[in-house]
């Protein structure tokens, strides 16, 4: 599968942005999601997962409650929604996938197989 991040900007403090990956393929739904985030000079870490159905999802502690995570599997889409967006979060923003086959939706970037180019989000203060 290929994926393509999209909606990355520019946002003020506090404010929200919504990103989009698209992925190539008939099988979408087999896939589990995922995004990550990595800021300048620092590890790549999680973000949000989701489940091959959107059932169920899993975030960073530190964006529960801010971020949500969301698929549409007709239309090969993950989401990421990102609300009350600090300086912090500021960091190149990918999309992830596995295939059901190989793994399930985890915090641990080593188990995507798949990776997208990655989406710039700045938030200024």
């Amino acid at each position: 599968v290929q994926l393509q991040a999209s909606g990355g900007g520019l946002v003020p403090a506090g404010g929200s942005l919504s990103l989009s990956c698209a992925a190539s393929g008939r099988t979408f739904s087999t896939y589990a999601m995922a995004w990550f985030r990595q800021a300048p000079g620092k590890e790549r870490r999680f973000v949000a997962a989701i489940t091959l159905t959107g059932g169920a999802a899993y975030y960073a502690d530190s964006e529960k409650g801010r971020f949500s995570i969301s698929r549409d599997n007709a239309k090969n889409t993950v989401s990421l929604l990102m609300n009350h967006l600090t300086p912090e979060d500021t960091a190149v923003y990918y999309c992830a996938a596995v295939d059901k086959s190989r793994g399930r939706a985890t915090m641990a970037k080593a188990d995507y197989d798949y990776w997208g180019q990655g989406t710039l989000v700045t938030v200024s203060s």
